[in-house]
């Protein structure tokens, strides 16, 4: 008998170990998907994370949406380890009192926030896109120093992917200097990344008392067209919804071909965009002249997912809509692979 309670002791213990990725893993989570990434990219099987706000859209449209998103992970906010926010517009109000409140009336206690140092920090160029994984990998580090080497490791690698997405000598040839017009909230990338002309650019209603709006661009436009004679693209920002179809019918309307293409501010919100890195690939395939070319996204899939009209842009958000912020589990071994191996010994003991 004590040979037998022996061998179930190892077993256990075996299964405990096996497990362990698992079941130590430090969960995490964020109040975007823009942080979330950079969590993940880094923290590997180490980490387990959320976000808790739809890329697809600005957390300040999402109303009723966060508190769905939020009893959707109940079970693993409430045990989180770590939750981290940017502390700006971006979630200041909308996706971090929701969490604070669920947390609070629920009795599982007050939220300990990290947040980034700087709260307006970028993330959509790739020399940002490395200040905001820098600060990440201090986060995780903060959090579980035993796994300083792991998390360095993955960062490094993660800071490979940011660069490869970065311009190439081509690319930027192919790109910088054309006119466009573009969203207040892609004109630093357009402008200071991929070298883009910045002939004009408009704005939500609430921006800067409504005096940047696309319908008084239209009339800036009506009245000078000359101005915009050149333009090769107006750029829209995803998650701020379909603001400019009418300016791109007003320059086609006054025969300046320009066309209408959909940047994306956030990882997950579309098919295949999952990363910072897969952000910056795509939006610069948008506007690269005649297509992608080498190391940049594909052209045909540019035209289904990005490209002007309103049925393109239609598709695009509802293609997004599905995507899920179910946590990024590490793999546990199988339960069948751990039974049937407890079996397995369980027969050979007897058989001795």
């Amino acid at each position: 008998m004590k040979s037998l309670g022996f061998f179930f002791s190892i077993c256990a213990i075996a299964v405990l170990v096996l497990c362990c990725p698992a079941v130590c893993a430090l969960n995490v989570v964020s109040t975007t998907s823009v942080l979330w990434d950079p969590v993940t990219q880094i923290g590997g099987d180490r980490v387990d994370a959320i976000y808790v706000a739809d890329p697809t859209i600005c957390p300040h449209l999402q109303g009723d949406i966060i508190n769905n998103r939020i009893q959707m992970n109940r079970d693993f906010i409430a045990t989180a380890d770590l939750f981290v926010g940017h502390n700006s517009s971006v979630d200041s109000q909308y996706v971090i009192p929701p969490l604070n409140e669920f947390m609070e009336a629920n009795d599982y206690g007050t939220i300990n926030w990290v947040f980034l140092s700087d709260p307006n920090m970028s993330w959509n160029t790739p020399d940002d896109a490395v200040l905001l994984a820098d600060e990440v990998k201090g986060w995780l580090i903060a959090a579980d120093p035993g796994n300083e080497t792991y998390y360095e490791g993955n960062y490094a690698e993660y800071i490979d992917s940011i660069n490869l997405a970065d311009l190439s000598d081509e690319e930027a040839g192919a790109i910088g200097g054309q006119d466009v017009i573009v969203m207040i909230w892609q004109k630093k990338p357009a402008e200071q990344w991929l070298g883009l002309n910045i002939v004009d650019f408009y704005a939500p209603d609430f921006y800067m008392n409504g005096n940047y709006t696309a319908a008084k661009l239209v009339d800036r436009i009506q009245a000078d067209p000359e101005k915009y004679a050149n333009v090769k693209y107006v750029i829209e920002n995803m998650q701020s919804g379909e603001l400019a179809k009418g300016v791109e019918e007003a320059l086609n309307d006054l025969g300046i071909d320009a066309e209408r293409v959909i940047f994306t501010n956030f990882p997950k919100s579309l098919d295949g965009v999952d990363t910072i890195p897969d952000v910056l690939e795509y939006n610069k395939g948008l506007v690269m002249p005649g297509g992608a070319i080498e190391g940049s996204v594909d052209a045909e899939e540019e035209k289904v997912t990005g490209k002007t009209g309103a049925a393109t842009g239609t598709s695009t958000v509802a293609k997004t809509a599905s995507t899920t912020s179910a946590p990024t589990q590490a793999s546990p071994l199988s339960p069948v692979l751990v039974i049937s191996g407890l079996l397995c010994g369980l027969i050979f003991f007897f058989k001795k």
